[in-house]
C-alpha cells in the first residue's frame, strides 16, 4: 500500500488554516476593502436562530473553531461546547473584519457540522439514558471528517465510538468487536468457528460479545454462542435488518428470557441496525446497550450564519437580523434569553457567553467528557427531547 501516490478529495489542514478554504466571494471582499482602505472595527455574531425558538440544540465544534482563530488579533466569546441553545448568539467575534473574513466559512462549517451531529447524539443519549450507546455511524460520512463525528457523538452523551483512526485522534480506544463478514468467512453452519476464533485471537480487554443473528434465528444463535463461549460469553449483538426483523422488542425479550433460564442473565444483549430515538425508547428496557449508526452521523449541520452587528461603534444589521451587540442567559427555569450586551440580563439569569480568545490566544480548555455532562444537565434543565 505504500508509495501509490494516491490523492484524496480533502481539503488538508494547511488550506483550512491559512483562509484558503473559504468562499470566493471572501476573497473579492477583502480585496475590495484594501482597494479602497476601509477596514472597519466590528462585532460580528454566529447564529442559527435571531430568537428562542423552543427547540434546543447543542454547540458542538468549539476547539476546532477556537484553533482556527487562534493567533489572529481578536477577541471570542462563545457559549460553552455542549450548552443547550435555541436562539441567539453561540458566538461573537470582535475585531478588525479583514483579520477574520476570510475565515468564515471554514467557522461555520466547524460549528455547524459538529453541532448537528450532537444534537442528533444527544436525542440518542436521552432516549436511553441508562443504557450503553455507541456511535457506529462512521462509514456513513467521508473518512476525512470521522474523528468530529466521533468527537462530537461523546458531546452529545454517547460512551464510546468504533472508528479507530478516529480514537488515535481523540486519545481513545474504539469499541466494536465483529461483523457479520467474520462469520460468513467461515461459512453457514459454521458459526462456533467464527466465534471461537475471534475469542483466541483478540486481546483479553475486548469484550467477548459475538453477532448472533448471521444465518439463523437469533435465540438459535445466542444458544450456541452460550454453548461455544460458556462464561467467557460478555454479551450478543443482534443486528439484523430491518427488512426480516419482525417483531423486535420481542425478540430482545425472548433472547433475554432465554438466556436467564440457563443461567446467563448476566449476559448483556447488544442492539443495532438503523436504530434512532424512537427505537431506543421502545427497546431501553429490554436491551442492555445499543450501536447507533446513521442517525448521528448523518444528521443535519446547524443552519449558523455568520453577521456584523455592530460596525465602528454603531449598531448594524442586515433585513432580518438583529443589531447591536447581545448576550445569552439561561434562567433558573431553563429559559434561554437573548437581550443587548449593554442591558442587565433577566433577573437571577447567568450568561452563557464565556471568554475563547483574548488577543487571539485562547482562554480556555475543551474536556469532551465536561462538555457531555453540561449536554446532559442542560437537557435535564431544558426538558429536552427528540
Amino acid at each position: 500500500m505504500e508509495g501509490r501516490g494516491v490523492t484524496f478529495d480533502i481539503v488538508d489542514a494547511d488550506a483550512i488554516e491559512s483562509g484558503r478554504a473559504t468562499d470566493a466571494y471572501f476573497e473579492r471582499t477583502e480585496a475590495a476593502l484594501d482597494h479602497a482602505g476601509r477596514n472597519p472595527d466590528v462585532v460580528a455574531e454566529v447564529t442559527a436562530d435571531q430568537f428562542p425558538t423552543g427547540a434546543f440544540e447543542v454547540l458542538a465544534g468549539v476547539k476546532d473553531a477556537a484553533h482556527l482563530l487562534d493567533g489572529l488579533p481578536v477577541d471570542v466569546d462563545a457559549l460553552p461546547e455542549g450548552t443547550l441553545f435555541d436562539g441567539g448568539p453561540v458566538m461573537r467575534i470582535e475585531g478588525t473584519y479583514r483579520q477574520f473574513a476570510r475565515y468564515e466559512t471554514s467557522l461555520l462549517g466547524f460549528l455547524s457540522h459538529a453541532s448537528g451531529v450532537a444534537t442528533a447524539a444527544l436525542e440518542t443519549r436521552t432516549a436511553a439514558p441508562d443504557a450503553r450507546v455507541l456511535s457506529f455511524g462512521a462509514r456513513h460520512v467521508h473518512p476525512a471528517i470521522a474523528a468530529m463525528v466521533e468527537r462530537s457523538a461523546l458531546v452529545g452523551g454517547l460512551d464510546g465510538f468504533s472508528h479507530v483512526a478516529a480514537g488515535d485522534v481523540l486519545g481513545r480506544e474504539a469499541s466494536g468487536t465483529m461483523p457479520h463478514a467474520l462469520v460468513i468467512c467461515f461459512g453457514r453452519g459454521d458459526q462456533e468457528s467464527a466465534w471461537r476464533a475471534f475469542h483466541e485471537s483478540v486481546d483479553e480487554d475486548v469484550p467477548r460479545v459475538p453477532i448472533c443473528d448471521t444465518y439463523s434465528d437469533e435465540k438459535d444463535e445466542v444458544l450456541r454462542a452460550v454453548a461455544e463461549l460458556g462464561d467467557d460469553l460478555d454479551g450478543v449483538r443482534l443486528d439484523t435488518t430491518s427488512s426480516r426483523r419482525g417483531d423486535f422488542r420481542h425478540i430482545v425479550r425472548e433472547v433475554q428470557w432465554e438466556l436467564a433460564a440457563r443461567g446467563h442473565g448476566d449476559v448483556d444483549v447488544f442492539v443495532s441496525g438503523g436504530l434512532g430515538p424512537s427505537d431506543l425508547r421502545e427497546l431501553r428496557d429490554v436491551a442492555d446497550g445499543f450501536g447507533v449508526g446513521g442517525h448521528v452521523s448523518n444528521a443535519d449541520p446547524i443552519d449558523f450564519a455568520l453577521d456584523i452587528v455592530e460596525v465602528d461603534g454603531e449598531p448594524a444589521a442586515k433585513r432580518g437580523k438583529l443589531s447591536g451587540k447581545k448576550d445569552v442567559y439561561r434562567t433558573r427555569d431553563g429559559g434561554h434569553h437573548v437581550g443587548l450586551a449593554a442591558r442587565p440580563g433577566p433577573t437571577g439569569s447567568s450568561s452563557l457567553l464565556q471568554p475563547l480568545l483574548r488577543d487571539g490566544d485562547i482562554v480556555r480548555g475543551f474536556d469532551v467528557e465536561d462538555a457531555a455532562a453540561r449536554a446532559r444537565d442542560d437537557a435535564d434543565a431544558v426538558s429536552f427531547r427528540a
